[in-house]
């Protein structure tokens, strides 16, 4: 049996990591606390002192996860990668209403990598496409991969007449129904591709270590376009390694599975991860929509091992492309997290699958702390005795005038330096490995990443509203269900931008008149969240516009994997020929 990754070093990870944001909340309370005893405490002080010790610990976990992932990993384990004794393993492809010549593009670049690498896996297309034109539409444009059939990749598809559980549902009726086919499943979304040396990796992983149940990749985002989806797609590649290797030095063995772009045991899957309905109507019964992060707590319950390993290459999906389509499909996950306090009592529960359903809880309650944090503040200020409560902006500079000045000075660097520090210091660590060469050289990187400092902080403000009013409608009751995604859309004009964000902008003005009449003080203070509000709608407008720059470059920019190049391909091929005329229907499993 392999051994578990980073074994020792685990627990010790969780102390500092935990201590650490422990310590960053106690300070920062400490500091605000003792600036509101200068001037006289009240119940707004008290309030505001819970705030920011939460808000602060939240910045401070995450900080501490990039520090964490600074230094490289261990190298991967040497394994036999042979393709003539791959066991029965079956890719399954959930498919809902999705763009069927993509959906046929992506499948044909994947058999094309499983080919090269002669891997004898099936593919398995499990679609809940329920709309009669989209369904006709679906099976003519996948009948050609049912028409070419070959010894090592068949091709099989089934579409469910019983949509329920949705996508958790999908992959559990094939579990029960066909499972028994299979060893592993490789369970990827729609817009998921994956290189066959990468699932050659994943297979012999499982294959090496009988107790590890589901091996989840770091999946890299490809071919964003917009402002928003390339700052994203940099983001995800430039920062989010480094706080997946610090994700992969805390997991243990309760590590977490994203619902897609994963290989799984089907015993261990047959075995724990039938999901329950919750009891009660939606938005906290009815369906589980965050399924992924339960079904990896019942694996650990049931006595298997759950890995993430950020080393693993060759993963790849598609990402939003413009503020809204991220907001919607947040919307989503805001309810199926907040879902999970119905779960943090379930019997048999390893402690640390207890504690990353606390993770995702928090995920969207500390947004609703921000804005609560602002408010008082500012109710704070009003009753005050001391009307500079909070320090007039002149007043900072050259000198500080009082003992409280400069206490609330140092809680605003202190806060911004939890924000900064982690990406600067995860700039110094790709200058330094060399890996900026990637992302076009140190220069080019080092403007990339202080684009994407300057644009993170001005959509945060608008993230931070609709995050808020999320938890406000699922705590109201209000189901927000399982909206489509929207893949491959883009560009936004100013009217549909408007009409998304014109209550955002309107509360934004409406704050800052509110703020100016009653505590002017404030007003410099709170134009970093105030500005982006009242300019909502063309944030959301420009940020979907394409940008060609290289600004926000990514190595897949200078070297497109070959799946990617294959996919790419086979898209623009299939959109010319614009005939789904042909065919036969696929066999059903």
């Amino acid at each position: 049996m392999q051994r578990h990754l980073w074994p020792h070093a685990t627990r010790r990870s969780r102390i500092v990591a935990i201590g650490f944001a422990l310590a960053c909340a106690v300070a920062a309370a400490a500091t605000l606390a003792q600036a509101g005893l200068n001037s006289g405490f009240d119940i707004w002080d008290v309030m505001a002192v819970a705030l920011i010790a939460l808000t602060t610990a939240w910045l401070a976990w995450g900080a501490a996860q990039a520090f964490l992932g600074l230094a490289a990993l261990e190298p991967m384990p040497a394994l036999p990668l042979g393709s003539t004794d791959i066991p029965a393993t079956a890719i399954l492809v959930p498919v809902c209403n999705e763009n069927p010549v993509e959906l046929y593009a992506r499948l044909v670049a994947m058999r094309h990598s499983m080919q090269a690498q002669a891997l004898p896996v099936d593919f398995i297309v499990l679609s809940d496409t329920h709309d009669p034109a989209a369904l006709k539409l679906e099976r003519l444009a996948l009948a050609p991969l049912f028409s070419e059939t070959t010894a090592l990749n068949r091709f099989f598809y089934r579409n469910r007449k019983d949509r329920h559980g949705r996508k958790a549902g999908n992959v559990e009726d094939f579990i029960r129904n066909s499972g028994g086919a299979y060893e592993y499943v490789v369970i990827l979304d729609a817009d998921s591709l994956m290189e066959g040396k990468t699932i050659q990796h994943l297979v012999a992983r499982m294959q090496a270590d009988p107790g590890l149940g589901l091996l989840q990749t770091l999946p890299q985002i490809f071919g964003a376009s917009s402002m928003f989806g390339r700052a994203m797609q940099f983001a995800a590649s430039f920062h989010s390694a480094v706080f997946a290797r610090g994700l992969a030095r805390l997991q243990g063995r309760a590590g977490p599975f994203w619902g897609h772009n994963a290989i799984v045991r089907v015993r261990a899957l047959a075995q724990c991860c039938a999901l329950p309905e919750l009891s009660g109507p939606a938005p906290f019964g009815g369906t589980i929509l965050s399924h992924d992060y339960v079904e990896a707590a019942l694996l650990v319950r049931g006595g298997w091992r759950v890995e993430m390993d950020p080393r693993i290459g060759g993963s790849y999906e598609e990402g939003p492309d413009n503020v809204l389509a991220h907001a919607r499909r947040d919307r989503r996950w805001c309810q199926g997290n907040l879902q999970h306090i119905r779960l943090l009592a379930a019997p048999g529960l390893h402690g640390w699958s207890r504690f990353v359903f606390v993770q995702g809880i928090l995920a969207y309650l500390v947004s609703v702390a921000w804005g609560a944090f602002l408010v008082v503040s500012l109710l704070a200020t009003a009753t005050n005795s001391n009307p500079n409560y909070f320090p007039n902006a002149y007043q900072l500079f050259p000198v500080f005038p009082d003992d409280k000045t400069f206490q609330i000075v140092v809680l605003a660097f202190g806060i911004g330096g939890l924000l900064l520090l982690p990406k600067i210091a995860i700039y110094i660590e790709a200058v330094a490995v060399g890996r900026a060469s990637g992302y076009g050289g140190a220069l080019t990187a080092l403007k990339s990443v202080g684009a994407e400092i300057l644009l993170t902080a001005m959509i945060a403000p608008l993230m931070l509203m609709y995050q808020g009013r999320a938890v406000f409608e699922v705590f109201a009751g209000k189901d927000g269900g399982w909206p489509a995604t929207a893949r491959g859309e883009g560009r936004l004009s100013f009217g549909q931008s408007w009409r998304a964000g014109r209550w955002i902008s309107l509360f934004g003005i409406g704050a800052t008149a509110l703020i100016y009449a009653v505590a002017p003080d404030l007003m410099l203070w709170l134009l970093p969240v105030s500005v982006p509000m009242a300019v909502a709608p063309a944030l959301i407008a420009i940020t979907s516009r394409p940008l060609k720059s290289s600004v926000f470059s990514s190595p897949h920019d200078l070297h497109v994997p070959p799946v990617i190049q294959t996919y790419r391909a086979a898209l623009a091929q299939t959109s010319a020929e614009k005939d789904l005329s042909y065919g036969t229907f696929p066999r059903s499993v």
